[in-house]
C-alpha cells in the first residue's frame, strides 16, 4: 500500500506529476503518428517502385512477346505467299514489307525474352516458363529458317509449306499458350500486390485515425487542465501544438487516401484496359495471320477459317455467329450499343474495354477501334470470296498489299485506332504513378515537420508551468 501511494504521488497526485504524465502521453502519441506515417510513406513508395519498375513492365513484356510471336508467324506466311517460285512472280512490295517486319518481330521476341528472364529471377515457375519459351522459340526459328530456305529453291514451295506447318503448329501448341500463361501469371501477381497494397493503406488510414484522435484529445485535456489549475485562459504554445497536430493528421490522412486512389486509378482504371487491349492486339495479329495461312495452305483452309472466327469472337463476341452471319451480327449489336452503352449483345476484349471507360477521349477512341475492326472484317469476306472464285492472286494481293483500300491498309488503320486507346490508358497509368509518388513526397515531409513542431510546442508550453514547482 505504501509503495502504491508513493507511485501515485510520483506519477499523478501532484501537479508536476500530472503535467509530466500528460506531456509524456502527448509526445508518445505524436511520435507514434510520426512513425506510422513515415513507415506508410516508405511502403507506398516501395509499392510504386514495384508497380512501375516490375509489375507493369513484365506484364507488358509478356503481352508484347505474345504479339511479336503472332506477328513473326504472320510475316513468315506472308513471305511464303508473296515470294513466288524462287523469286519468279514475286509480289515485290508485300514481300519486302513482310521480310522487314519479320526481322523486327524476331528482334522484339529476343528482347522480350531477355526482359522476362530477368524479371522471373527467383520465381521458379516463371523461370521455367521463360526457359521453355526460349527453347521452343529456338526450335521454331529453325523450322521457319528451313521453310524460307526451301522456298528459295525452284519448286521448293511444298517442302517449305511442310516446314511452315510444323512451325505454326509449334507456335499454336506451345509458344502462344506459354506466352499467354506469362501474361496471366504476371497480371495476377500485379493484381495481388495491388490488393495487398490497398488493404495495407486502409489499415494505415484506420491506424492514423486511432492514434491521431487520442493525440488531439491529449492536447485538449492538457490545455483544459492548465486552464483549470493555473486559471489561465489558453496556453499559446499548446494551441500551436494542437493546430500543428491537427494539420499533420489531416495531411497524413490525405496522403494515404490519395495514394489509395492513385493506386486504384493506375491498376483498375488504366492498367486493366492496357491488359485487355494488349490481349486484343495479340489476338488481332493472330487472326490476321490466319488469313495468310488460309491462302497459303489449301489443305488447312477450313481449320484456319474456324480459327479466324474463334479469334474474332474473342475480340467481339456474337452468340452463334458464323463467318457468313458475323458481319450482320456485328452491325446489329453495334447499333444496339449506340442506343444503350450497356446493351449486352456482344462480349470479348472490346466489350471489356468499353465497360471500363474512365478517361477523356477514351470512349471515342474505343468506338473508333470497333468501327475500323468492322471494316477489316468486311475485307476478310472479300478475301474468301476472291479465293472461292478462283482469283487467288487477287486474293493474295488484296490481303497483303498496303495500298489504300486493301485489307492490310485497313488492318493498319484498325491497329492505329487500337493503339490510340492503349496510349490513353498508358498515359494515365504513368500519370497516376507520378501523382501517387507526388502525394507521398509532397505531403509526408509536411506532416512529419508539423508533428515535430507539435512536440516542440508541447514541451515549450509546459516548461514555464513546471518551472514554478522547482
Amino acid at each position: 500500500m505504501a509503495a502504491r501511494a508513493a507511485l501515485r504521488r510520483r506519477f499523478w497526485a501532484t501537479v508536476p506529476a500530472r503535467l509530466r504524465l500528460l506531456r509524456a502521453d502527448t509526445l508518445l502519441l505524436a511520435t507514434a503518428v510520426t512513425a506510422l506515417l513515415t513507415v506508410a510513406g516508405l511502403a507506398t513508395n516501395d509499392t510504386w517502385d514495384s508497380v512501375s519498375e516490375r509489375d507493369a513492365p513484365r506484364t507488358i513484356s509478356a503481352a508484347d512477346l505474345n504479339l511479336a510471336l503472332n506477328d513473326m508467324d504472320a510475316q513468315a506466311a506472308n513471305i511464303l505467299l508473296s515470294s513466288g517460285d524462287a523469286g519468279k512472280g514475286r509480289l515485290q512490295t508485300p514481300y519486302d514489307k513482310a521480310v522487314g517486319v519479320y526481322g523486327e518481330a524476331r528482334r522484339e521476341i529476343g528482347h522480350d525474352l531477355r526482359t522476362l528472364a530477368v524479371a522471373a529471377q527467383g520465381e521458379r515457375s516463371g523461370e521455367k516458363t521463360v526457359e521453355n519459351l526460349t527453347d521452343d522459340f529456338a526450335e521454331y526459328q529453325e523450322l521457319i529458317g528451313r521453310a524460307l530456305e526451301n522456298d528459295g529453291h525452284t519448286g521448293g514451295k511444298l517442302a517449305a509449306l511442310a516446314d511452315y506447318r510444323k512451325a505454326t503448329d509449334l507456335l499454336q501448341g506451345k509458344l502462344l499458350p506459354e506466352s499467354r500463361t506469362l501474361v496471366s501469371a504476371n497480371d495476377r501477381a500485379f493484381d495481388a500486390e495491388y490488393t495487398a497494397a490497398r488493404s495495407t493503406l486502409s489499415a494505415q488510414l484506420a491506424a492514423t485515425a486511432v492514434l491521431g484522435m487520442p493525440l488531439l484529445a491529449a492536447l485538449g485535456v492538457l490545455q483544459g487542465y492548465l486552464v483549470r489549475r493555473f486559471h489561465r485562459i489558453l496556453n499559446p504554445s499548446l494551441l500551436a501544438a494542437t493546430a500543428c497536430a491537427l494539420l499533420a493528421v489531416v495531411l497524413g490522412t490525405q496522403m494515404l487516401t490519395s495514394s489509395s486512389g492513385y493506386l486504384r486509378g493506375a491498376r483498375r482504371d488504366a492498367f486493366d484496359s492496357v491488359v485487355a487491349l494488349s490481349r486484343a492486339r495479340a489476338i488481332a495479329y493472330d487472326a490476321n495471320a490466319d488469313e495468310s495461312r488460309y491462302l497459303l495452305d489449301p489443305q488447312r483452309r477450313e481449320q484456319y477459317a474456324h480459327s479466324f472466327l474463334a479469334k474474332s469472337q474473342k475480340l467481339y463476341g456474337i452468340r452463334g455467329a458464323t463467318l457468313g452471319t458475323y458481319d450482320a451480327g456485328l452491325a446489329t449489336s453495334w447499333q444496339a450499343y449506340w442506343t444503350d452503352h450497356h446493351e449486352p449483345r456482344f462480349t470479348g476484349e472490346f466489350r471489356r474495354e468499353l465497360d471500363n471507360i474512365t478517361f477523356p477521349g477514351e470512349r471515342a477512341a474505343a468506338e473508333k477501334t470497333v468501327q475500323t475492326y468492322a471494316v477489316y472484317q468486311h475485307d476478310d469476306r472479300r478475301i474468301r470470296a476472291l479465293q472461292a472464285a478462283g482469283k487467288e492472286r487477287e486474293a493474295v494481293e488484296f490481303c497483303m498489299d498496303w495500298k489504300p483500300g486493301t485489307s492490310e491498309a485497313h488492318f493498319g488503320a484498325w491497329m492505329a485506332a487500337l493503339d490510340k486507346v492503349t496510349d490513353i490508358n498508358r498515359a494515365h497509368f504513368t500519370s497516376s504513378v507520378r501523382d501517387g509518388r507526388g502525394a507521398v513526397s509532397g505531403l509526408l515531409p509536411w506532416a512529419g515537420t508539423l508533428l515535430l513542431a507539435a512536440m516542440a510546442f508541447t514541451a515549450l508550453g509546459l516548461r514555464p508551468r513546471l518551472a514554478e514547482f522547482r
